[in-house]
Order: C-alpha cells, then sequence, then structure tokens
C-alpha cells in the first residue's frame, strides 16, 4: 500500500503554532478528527469527551446478526441515553424480552416486524422500514424479526448505563423456573416441554429464523384490543424547510408512546449550519447518519472544546451548554439529536438577540445601528443557517 506523502499528512500546526509529529502516531484518525489534533484558536479550557464511535465499540456476534453498544462506560458523560447498533440477517430474531427501560429506535435500513403487549394485555404487531420509528416503553415485553431483506437499527434508551447485554430474556427465565413450575403455568405435561433450550450463554439473544408470512396472516387478535400505536413514520411527517436544509421533530405531541424520548432529525445541506443554540430541559445525545461535520461546545467560564463527527458516530452535549453543528462535508449532513424528554425544546441564540431591545443588544456587543438591526431583523426560529 502507497504511504501518504508529506504533504497528505495533517500536523498539529496553525498560524505559527504547534509543531509537525516526530514520534508514533495514527494518520486516518487525526484526518477524522482535524479540530483536535490542530484546534481552533477559540477552544479553551477542560470540556469532557463528547465523542465515540460504534466502529470503537465491542461488536457482539450471534448467528442471527450482532450487536453492538455505546453507553456510559464507553462514553462516560452520556448518563442520560444509551445506544445500541443492531444488524438483523433475513428472517432473524432477536429475542422476546424486555427491559427496565423505555426503547426508542429509527430503522437505518432493511425491513423489521415488531411486536409487543402492554399492561391491559392488548398487542401491537406492525411493519417498518428505513425512516420508521418504533417505542416500547419501559418493562412491556417485545420483540424484533427481519423480513426477507434483513435490517439494521439504531436502539436508544433512556438511561446511559443500560446495557443490551442485561436484558429480561424468555429463555433464560425459563433455563431458572422449575420445569413443573413452568408446565403448570402454561397447562401442558412436563415432557411437553422438553425442547426448551438450555441457553446458559444467552446465544439465543439474536438467533436464526423463518422469514414472516404477510403481516395481515402474522397478526393475534387480541380479547382486550390493539395497544396504543408503537410506530412513527419519520420520514412520511412534513418536515420545517428552511434555506439550509429541514429538520423533523418527533416527541410525546405527535408520536404518544414516546413519552421519555424526544428527537429532531436533522438535514443540512453542504455548508449549512445547525445554528447557535442550546438545550433548556436536558442533555443531548446524537448519532450522525451520513455525512460529516463538526461541533463547538461552549461550557462558560471560558471553556470550550470542537468535536469532528462522521456517520455512525455518537456525539454529547451536556445540559445547557451552548452549540453549534456545521456540515464541512461534500454532501447533506443528517443526524439525530436526541433528549430523554417528553418534548422537544431548545433556545436559539438568533431568536434570543432578536427578541431583546436592540439598544441592549448593541450595548453589549459593540455593534453600530445597521449591524444591530440585521441581527435583530429575524424574530422567527430557523434552526438551520447557511
Amino acid at each position: 500500500m502507497a504511504q501518504p506523502t508529506r504533504s497528505d499528512v495533517p500536523e498539529p500546526v496553525r498560524d505559527g503554532l504547534g509543531a509537525t509529529i516526530m514520534g508514533p502516531r495514527n494518520v486516518a484518525l487525526e484526518r477524522q478528527n482535524p479540530d483536535l489534533l490542530a484546534s481552533p484558536d477559540t477552544d479553551a479550557g477542560t470540556i469532557p469527551n463528547l465523542k465515540f464511535s460504534f466502529s470503537d465499540a465491542r461488536n457482539r456476534l450471534l448467528t442471527g446478526g450482532w450487536s453492538r453498544e455505546v453507553t456510559a462506560r464507553e462514553l462516560p458523560i452520556s448518563t442520560t441515553l444509551a445506544g445500541v447498533d443492531m444488524r438483523l440477517k433475513p428472517g432473524a430474531i432477536r429475542e422476546l424480552h424486555w427491559h427496565k427501560e423505555a426503547e426508542w429506535a429509527y430503522m437505518l435500513a432493511g425491513h423489521a416486524r415488531i411486536t409487543a403487549i402492554d399492561a391491559e394485555g392488548r398487542n401491537f404487531i406492525d411493519d417498518l422500514g428505513p425512516g420508521d420509528l418504533w417505542n416500547f416503553r419501559a418493562g412491556l415485553p417485545h420483540s424484533i424479526q427481519a423480513l426477507a431483506d434483513g435490517c439494521e437499527f439504531l436502539l436508544v434508551f433512556d438511561n446511559g448505563m443500560f446495557s443490551e447485554n442485561e436484558t429480561f430474556l424468555l429463555t433464560d427465565w425459563f433455563d431458572h423456573t422449575p420445569l413443573e413450575v413452568l408446565a403448570k403455568n402454561l397447562g401442558v405435561s412436563e415432557s411437553a416441554l422438553s425442547g426448551i433450550p438450555k441457553d446458559p450463554n444467552h446465544e439465543r439473544y439474536i438467533f436464526n429464523g423463518k422469514v414472516p408470512p404477510p403481516l395481515a396472516e402474522d397478526v393475534v387478535r387480541a380479547p382486550a384490543g390493539e395497544a396504543m400505536s408503537m410506530t412513527w413514520r419519520l420520514h412520511e411527517q412534513e418536515p420545517v424547510e428552511v434555506a439550509g436544509g429541514r429538520v423533523r421533530i418527533v416527541d410525546s405531541s405527535n408520536f404518544p408512546a414516546a413519552s421519555t424520548i424526544a428527537a429532531a432529525l436533522v438535514e443540512l445541506d453542504q455548508g449549512a449550519m445547525r445554528e447557535l443554540h442550546w438545550h433548556p430541559t436536558n442533555d443531548e445525545w446524537q448519532y450522525y447518519i451520513s455525512g460529516q461535520g463538526k461541533m463547538t461546545v461552549f461550557a462558560s467560564s471560558g471553556k470550550a472544546r470542537t468535536f469532528d463527527y462522521r456517520a455512525g458516530d455518537v456525539g454529547y452535549v451536556p445540559f445547557a451548554m451552548g452549540h453549534y453543528i456545521l456540515n464541512t462535508g461534500e454532501q447533506p449532513l443528517r443526524f439525530l439529536e436526541m433528549f430523554r424528554s417528553d418534548r422537544f425544546a431548545d433556545v436559539s441564540l438568533n431568536q434570543w438577540l432578536a427578541l431583546t431591545p436592540p439598544e441592549l443588544v448593541q450595548a453589549h456587543l459593540n455593534l453600530d445601528q445597521s449591524t444591530t438591526a440585521a441581527i435583530t431583523a429575524n424574530k422567527g426560529k430557523p434552526i438551520i443557517v447557511r
């Protein structure tokens, strides 16, 4: 393999500051993080790491697919939410299970069928494709099965310490319940249950299965009726279109099942920016779907730090810290903003200044009247700017 020329190798040098690297280095990683290698002049002080890539996470391989996670163990600052990237082969099944946390999901590719029941004995079954969401509230049992083309999806849980490796699994429960108790509970003989798999390593967590029949043939009618809808077609939702891109916001106001997780799907055109803003209710957990960008986070007290992001990366912004996200690539930048909250909320710098008396803005920033008028003219909330 040809070695990069010296002119192709990034160096921690800028405007007469810094020096070249003489020791061991990882050039590929440095190219992906130029704002860590040579930080902008505006970066200062100490801010915790706000980035972790799923590519750096341990991948658990099973017969039906794989699973990898980014939790507070991988990204310690991420205390409010945890994420899982999961892949199922055609027909493969994520075992019947439940957990103490709510599960919000975004279908990245392919198609899947989900099943769930609620505490009133009502069930819900639906098929999902790219861009669709589901949400299972905490404690509700459910399953996921890939359709004929297989699937990959992002799972987000409302607890940063959550781990997919510690869910309540059906076969694990059966394996730790006396056979005579199982038989009595299910109303069958003990011999009829002799084939229940012993699975000490939880290998049925993701296992192979047959592609299910069409949805109409697979629906089970519950005597108590159907549960509230647990799915949402996010890509069918009309976006808010602005000059530099578009955004779709989904929370309990339009997707009632998602009572603990709010989200925005943001798409920035080339050169566009998610404006300077902050969130007044909770930390922000980000997942980058495509493209590349950078974010500077302002932490007060003269502290700021810039991070670079690509597809598959997780970003994080602690509560109330100001930040922006700039598309630095040659294609649209698409990412999810997520919050442990029932409603999406942010505060726009532009809107704040526009709704403040102009003379007050002028006094703070030492601006002339025409510049102040331009800044305070737009009293809207654009979210995205060019």
